[in-house]
């Protein structure tokens, strides 16, 4: 196991803040800062330059970083090598998915997953997939389940499967009956969009430009968070929205809701981001395999 007072380091310096440090290592924050100070006498070197509530490395700091995560990360491979001698696929398992794929593909995806191996604990953060990677490249995650190409180039990307988004609108709208609807007709009505970050919103707006529709131009009533929550105001007749297919399932069977196809079709990947560097264990690789093919079918049968 590495050295305490390098992790407390490590986690210090990836945040640049003693009180996040702290939160994210369950200490309190007078207990990591008594850890950086033995660290800075261990080397007889200052680590941080504070400065008017900020800290920032010192070049003695930035060199202590190189290696700290060199070794946490040797240290790491270490454990879960000799864990892997037993044959068992067990463990915690720490991911993210942005909110389409954490709310409508992911559950069934862990719930038959854990029956195979019971012994490995999933932890899932949800957010959108901006969030998720920066989790992901932070080491704050094993692994990332996105809607959008990674923006960073320290992730590797890995395609799970495809996934169409459609229009939607409510039943009542004057829109409902087509058998499909264009970028320009989408921008002649009321929209509820995705905030910013988001792998929909971002897929969404690349569309619209490709077909010579300025993002900007759109009649952009609402941003929401949500997709459950753009769902509710679509279903009130309120605007239009693009959404995932597999999102609308149930709606399209109570007949709150319809899905209309994009002309041209709108389809985007769904896809698994890791640290480039990191050691891939047993257990991430089982899961990767595991959740691709099972992903792949439930957005083949959407």
């Amino acid at each position: 196991m590495a050295d305490r007072r390098l992790q407390v380091f490590y986690t210090v310096a990836r945040q640049l803040s003693f009180t996040k440090a702290a939160e994210q290592l369950f200490m309190t924050q007078p207990a990591v800062t008594f850890q950086i100070k033995q660290l800075e006498e261990h080397y007889n070197a200052r680590l941080f330059e504070r400065n008017h509530g900020r800290i920032a490395l010192t070049p003695a700091g930035r060199l202590v970083m190189e290696y700290a995560e060199r070794i946490l990360g040797l240290s790491e491979e270490l454990e879960t090598r000799v864990g892997e001698l037993t044959g068992a696929v067990s463990g915690p398992l720490l991911l993210g998915a942005s909110t389409t794929i954490a709310e409508v593909i992911l559950p069934q995806v862990l719930g038959e997953f854990k029956a195979r191996h019971p012994q490995v604990q999933a932890y899932m953060t949800v957010g959108n997939s901006e969030t998720i990677e920066h989790r992901v490249a932070d080491h704050t995650l094993d692994l990332g389940l996105i809607e959008s190409p990674s923006h960073l180039p320290g992730l590797h990307t890995e395609i799970c499967c495809e996934d169409e988004l459609v229009m939607i609108c409510a039943p009542s709208h004057r829109l409902a009956r087509q058998r499909s609807v264009t970028p320009e007709q989408i921008a002649a009505e009321p929209y509820v969009s995705r905030e910013t970050g988001s792998g929909t919103r971002e897929f969404a707006d690349q569309y619209f430009r490709q077909n010579e529709v300025a993002p900007e131009d759109l009649n952009i009533i609402m941003e929401l968070g949500s997709g459950e929550a753009i769902k509710g105001v679509v279903e009130t007749g309120a605007g239009v929205s693009i959404m995932s297919r597999a999102r609308v399932l149930k709606e399209l069977k109570l007949g709150v809701l319809v899905a209309i196809p994009l002309a041209p079709r709108l389809i985007r990947t769904f896809s698994f981001v890791h640290p480039k560097e990191k050691f891939r264990s047993k257990l991430l690789t089982t899961f990767v395999e595991f959740a691709g093919a099972r992903m792949k079918r439930i957005a083949e049968a959407a």
